[in-house]
């Protein structure tokens, strides 16, 4: 990316009971409506580009209640002015052609900020609890290869034409088109090596689990990679969790605190569950392959980005990460309303100012003979 184009940031929507640790710490964030509709406006207000809507189903590993995806992200889109919001949906357990409708009018509803984030499924449970089939591994991320060139081609084209293994699509219309130019963006995660040749081959942005500063560069090189060899280009966000305190020795003893209580019977449930994602590959770099349980208690490795300690240390980590290819920070928060609004004003004005710092010095060429 270039160094001169600010870093953007989304956070996940609360939309799931239980927060965003799975623990019984105290968490003053609440997954219903009326927070949700509060917190987005301020996220909009407080720099935040972007919001992601969880998916789940059903209640499962400290997710008692849930509300669906998409259509609580066409709920925060009427909300917000500015704020896109991004809604997770499972291939399999939607046809594209249903889900492409859905997004277009979402999308010119809001102006054009609807998108979509495309989960190729980890939780078998949910598939074979509502009677669906579960495909392994490789085929899920074919599968959702293919749902994705039929959402491009719905969203493009009057006349869409797609033949495939696992969806036929012909000479189909659907108006209105979406607002937002080619249409809308599609983010896409993933850790294994079928998830990083998907997002070369179709998807606009590759979202990484929680990652440490090489982990995340080797993802970042992987994909280009494959990008570049389709002639495309891919944008990157990294999941991480925030803990800003005035002290780094604060910000530690709250992650100690998380930890302390995590809901060991929660964590231990979900470890079992996406342990699969990881050993069905065959160079067993799924997702979650190497997670401890501390990583779990936040379940997209949110811990290991180390966003934890003062805004001076985060800021520096961000920009870190900037520096290696992340175009978007995906953040998680303990006290949403709070900290959203702590983070807009004492964190990330450090980070821009920091921005600014490394545009200069991009723009400075070095002396001769340096």
């Amino acid at each position: 990316m270039s160094l001169e184009e600010p870093l953007k940031f989304a956070y996940w929507v609360p939309n799931v009971s239980g927060g965003l640790v799975t623990s019984d710490i105290e968490q003053r964030t609440d997954w219903g409506y009326e927070y949700n509709r509060d917190l987005a406006v301020l996220a909009e207000n407080s720099g935040f580009e972007y919001a992601l809507s969880q998916v789940r189903y059903t209640a499962s590993y400290g997710a008692a209640y849930q509300h669906e995806s998409t259509g609580f992200s066409l709920a925060l889109l009427l909300a917000t002015q500015r704020l896109k919001v991004i809604a997770a949906v499972h291939p399999g357990l939607w046809h594209p052609g249903v889900l492409a409708k859905f997004i277009a009018s979402a999308d010119v509803i809001s102006g054009g900020r609807a998108a979509v984030n495309v989960v190729s499924g980890w939780f078998k449970g949910e598939f074979t609890g509502l009677g669906e089939p579960w495909l392994e591994h490789d085929e899920r991320y074919r599968r959702s290869e293919e749902f994705i060139r039929v959402l491009r081609e719905l969203w493009t084209n009057d006349h869409a034409e797609f033949r495939g293994d696992f969806y036929r699509i012909h000479d189909f219309d659907i108006k209105p088109k979406p607002v937002a130019a080619p249409h809308p963006e599609i983010f896409q995660g993933g850790n294994s090596t079928a998830a990083r040749k998907l997002a070369g081959s179709v998807s606009d942005w590759y979202f990484s689990n929680g990652k440490d500063f090489d982990g995340f560069s080797e993802q970042v090189s992987e994909v280009q990679g494959y990008a570049a060899s389709h002639g495309r280009t891919v944008r990157f966000g990294l999941n991480g969790f925030v803990i800003a305190r005035s002290s780094e020795s604060e910000a530690r003893a709250v992650l100690r605190e998380i930890v302390a209580k995590a809901n060991v019977e929660a964590v231990e449930g979900f470890r079992s569950a996406v342990a699969q994602a990881g050993k069905s590959t065959s160079d067993s770099k799924g997702m979650w392959a190497d997670s401890g349980f501390e990583d779990l208690v936040q379940y997209n490795d949110g811990f290991r980005t180390k966003l934890i300690g003062t805004p001076e240390q985060i800021a520096d980590r961000a920009i870190e990460y900037k520096k290696r290819g992340a175009n978007l920070l995906l953040l998680g928060f303990l006290h949403y309303l709070e900290d959203v609004e702590h983070f807009g004003k004492e964190v990330l004005p450090v980070i821009r100012a920091k921005e600014q710092d490394l545009a200069r010095g991009a723009a400075t060429p070095e002396p001769l003979g340096v």
